[in-house]
């Protein structure tokens, strides 16, 4: 029986590096991208390939511009899952922040998963089965001061989640998506330590989240259960 296929964007750090750790440690032959670091995502691979014993191909480039989403996918044949978790954040005041920024910031959170996912989408009809994944934000339902384009980019992810979804139920293809709160990331390098402590202290459960926590969500949402789809489900501790 030939190995399941998983594509996963945004994979050479944080969540992303823990998604494709946990998919290979479940046996998934992978797809894994990343917008520039080409060596940490071959490092990975070549970690991947060596400890789980399963294949890894690596692409460098922004999927937020559709051509490389084109080149992504002409060499992908079976498809399983995809999970959309490449992303960019941006903090600062909406006033201070230039129409290039907002239109990046919307692209390389929104623009893309629809790039790749009409892309996964014809390979999984194929198949007559497969699963989509998107890494959103608590952000996305209920917005976060100085940031209104990420806000806002996830809160069109999640409403492209929950329409997918209706799209491909006939299919047999499910779409969902992990509203994640504060996940222990790089993505929190723009907070100093009292900053962070001072918005775990609002954590119900204490403490951040960390990636290899999203990533065996992930792996319970994308094996076995074919009756769950269109759902925005929140990994945030209770902050919310």
């Amino acid at each position: 029986m030939d190995r399941k296929h998983a594509v996963i964007t945004g994979a050479s750090r944080g969540i992303g590096r823990a998604l494709a750790r946990e998919f290979a440690a479940n046996g998934y032959d992978l797809t894994i991208t990343c917008l520039k670091n080409a060596e940490m995502l071959r490092q990975l691979s070549d970690e991947l390939k060596a400890r789980y014993k399963v294949s890894c191909r690596t692409f460098t480039g922004d999927l937020a511009e559709h051509e490389n989403a084109d080149e992504l996918f002409r060499e992908t044949g079976r498809l399983d899952v995809l999970i959309n978790n490449a992303g960019l954040s941006y903090h600062g005041l909406t006033q201070d922040m230039s129409p290039q920024d907002w239109d990046h910031i919307i692209s390389a959170n929104l623009s893309s998963a629809f790039y790749t996912s009409r892309l996964a989408i014809p390979l999984m009809l194929r198949e007559k089965k497969g699963k989509i994944l998107n890494i959103s934000s608590v952000w996305g339902e209920h917005g976060a001061s100085m940031e209104v384009a990420y806000s806002a980019a996830k809160g069109g992810l999640n409403a492209f989640t929950k329409a997918l979804a209706k799209e491909l139920a006939p299919s047999n293809i499910q779409v969902n998506a992990i509203a994640c709160g504060m996940i222990d990331t790089d993505m929190n390098s723009i907070f100093n330590k009292e900053e962070i402590n001072e918005i775990v202290s609002g954590i119900p459960a204490d403490r951040m989240g960390q990636p290899g926590e999203v990533a065996r969500l992930a792996v319970q949402l994308c094996t076995g259960n074919d009756y769950l789809t269109g759902q925005i489900i929140t990994l945030d501790g209770g902050w919310i």
